[in-house]
């Protein structure tokens, strides 16, 4: 009888432990699955940061896309750099994006620092108006375009970044005044539009390329979306490199 009365005492002493084990295992279980959930979160999140995009119409005459490495000109396109430079990044871009304004500030400066400027990489830009989205975008290309005609695209390109916030026809006399411009020349050449077939064309290109949102890379035909930091720059660059 105390034999029975003392097995029957030491499982209940154990039945309340068993239950706290079972609750301490679950709560771990529980706070593990809600870590990677979020770790997965971030890493998405991480991927997709950065990337404004709006609905395109796909181009006439598309047919199958071609691959990411492919269908890609950058004959007659603005680029800094060497031209025969080992590695091309072709950046498809929207002057009225606050992503691609962002990658302008934060991270264009240490691409032309570390790669540009030391005959690593040639840096071509290229349009990719979310006109849907941005209405300011094509205007803002056909521009730029014709501060190109006078050589000052890329003075023109920094100023654009650079005030974002005042984009429209007014500002754009006033930069190309500022800049030194022909102004009857480049008010007739942006009032005329004479550029637009060829933003099309970069817009086509890019679709074709893959590109669905802005800012977006080609680095040697690998695409790379979105305003990553400059460590996703560097690794992509420094593979291609590698790669000779």
């Amino acid at each position: 009888m105390e034999e029975h009365k003392e097995a029957h005492h030491e499982q209940a002493h154990h039945e309340p432990q068993k239950r706290s084990d079972i609750r301490n295992y679950v709560i771990v279980a529980l706070a593990t699955a809600l870590i990677v959930i979020g770790a997965v979160w971030i890493r998405d999140s991480f991927a997709n940061a950065g990337t404004q995009k709006a609905a395109l119409p796909a181009p006439a005459g598309l047919g199958n896309a071609p691959s990411a490495a492919t269908g890609v000109s950058t004959e007659g396109s603005y680029f800094k750099g060497k031209e025969n430079a080992p590695v091309t990044i072709i950046e498809f871009s929207d002057f009225q994006c606050p992503f691609c304004g962002r990658f302008f500030q934060q991270t264009l400066p240490d691409i032309e620092r570390t790669y540009v400027a030391t005959g690593k990489v040639k840096f071509v830009y290229k349009d990719f108006p979310l006109d849907s989205i941005h209405p300011h975008a094509t205007p803002a290309a056909l521009a730029a375009r014709c501060a190109g005609e006078q050589g000052k695209f890329w003075e023109f390109h920094d100023l654009i970044f650079n005030n974002q916030q005042s984009l429209g026809e007014s500002s754009y006399n006033q930069w190309a005044s500022q800049l030194g411009l022909d102004a009857a020349k480049f008010s007739e050449c942006s009032s005329s539009r004479k550029y637009l077939s060829a933003v099309r064309q970069d817009l086509v290109e890019g679709q074709r390329a893959g590109v669905q949102g802005t800012p977006a890379f080609l680095i040697n035909g690998q695409l790379l979306s979105g305003a990553q930091p400059f460590a996703a720059f560097q690794q992509a660059v420094e593979s291609a490199l590698a790669q000779g």
